[in-house]
């Protein structure tokens, strides 16, 4: 697979990241009765990468690393600790009230479960008006186009059937497609998906996962992807980001990726993934025993050392290793790696 934002640098005119995070933290505060400080959780530590247009980053990790953190920060729903977010080169923390109603309608949210992320007291027809009554699009006739284009894109037909259709009376696929029309109903540049599949079947994982790809291609979008699937991420994105303990540790393109994962929890991400295409099997000699860290309180230089049959004593459990690059395609925060692959 090619490298994408490579690719992309070096066009004329598209060598602006549509998305670029810099040394990202978001803190919450722990207080003990309500007054006591007890500490903070570190939901993020030190995050940064790069997105560019029509291109598709997948962000994997366990359950508690700070990948949906991740993406409600840079939707603003929280509000960074430290560090900056760029979208389109404008530093989000510049932004005014018009400025983050602008940047809210250019980037498109797709929740995890369908079903709770859609009011259930709306038909089909107010679920996607809303958003476009917010932002100021008020002529029913644009309304109209908008809805029928959407929808069309998302393969909600015959659209006079759905239009006053309310969510219970929808399928978890139609559902999950409704949340994509509502994303996409403003025209954004940038999607967010926060696990997308996870809640549908088999079958209607891969139809959704097309969708978004068609919709990339089609309307030439960025796309977060967030999940812990590796056995999707193969098939749908041109670079994959290892997150563990609120920090990415790997990123690579994905061919590189499965070619040879390099950091060791990665490569546990792969031993733990099932694929039916055997020539994608793989066998690693290790699993690592015992939980992911404390956010409260992380272990001493890297954060995966207390499960790591690797670690270096002496460096790998007192300083947190910096991003090495091991190619030009990838790159590991690894003390293993850093005198190169």
């Amino acid at each position: 697979m090619p490298n994408v934002a490579k690719q992309l640098q070096q066009q004329p005119g598209q060598g602006e990241p549509v998305i670029r995070v810099e040394d990202l933290h978001t803190w919450f505060e722990i207080r003990r009765m309500g007054f006591f400080k007890a500490g903070d959780v570190r939901a993020l530590d030190g995050v940064s990468f790069e997105l560019y247009q029509g291109e598709t980053i997948s962000i994997v990790g366990e359950s508690g690393c700070g990948k949906s953190t991740l993406a409600k920060t840079i939707l603003g729903i929280h509000h960074p600790t430290k560090g900056k977010i760029f979208f389109q080169g404008k530093d989000l923390s510049t932004l005014d009230k018009a400025g983050w109603k602008n940047y809210r309608a250019s980037v498109g949210y797709i929740q995890q479960d369908p079903y709770g992320a859609l009011p259930p007291f709306m038909t089909v027809k107010r679920i996607l008006e809303e958003p476009m009554k917010i932002n100021g699009i008020t002529d029913k006739k644009e309304q109209a186009r908008r809805i029928r284009q959407v929808l069309e894109e998302v393969k909600l037909a015959p659209i006079e059937d759905f239009l006053p259709k309310f969510p219970h009376m929808l399928s978890g696929g139609q559902q999950q497609r409704l949340v994509i029309a509502r994303a996409m109903i403003l025209g954004p540049k940038l999607l967010i998906a926060d696990e997308p599949v996870s809640m549908l079947d088999a079958s209607v994982r891969v139809e959704i996962l097309q969708l978004l790809q068609g919709l990339q291609r089609r309307h030439n979008l960025g796309i977060i992807y967030i999940t812990h699937d590796l056995s999707t991420v193969r098939y749908f994105s041109e670079r994959i980001f290892s997150m563990y303990g609120a920090k990415i540790i790997e990123k690579s393109s994905t061919q590189a990726l499965l070619k040879e994962p390099l950091h060791p929890y990665t490569r546990a991400l792969f031993e733990a993934t099932s694929d039916p295409d055997v020539e994608n099997l793989r066998t690693f000699k290790e699993v690592p025993t015992g939980e992911p860290p404390s956010l409260m309180n992380p272990p001493k230089g890297c954060r995966f050392h207390p499960r790591c049959s690797k670690k270096i004593k002496g460096l790998c459990d007192v300083e947190i290793p910096p991003e090495f690059q091991v190619d030009d395609e990838h790159s590991v925060a690894c003390w293993l790696y850093k005198d190169g692959k």
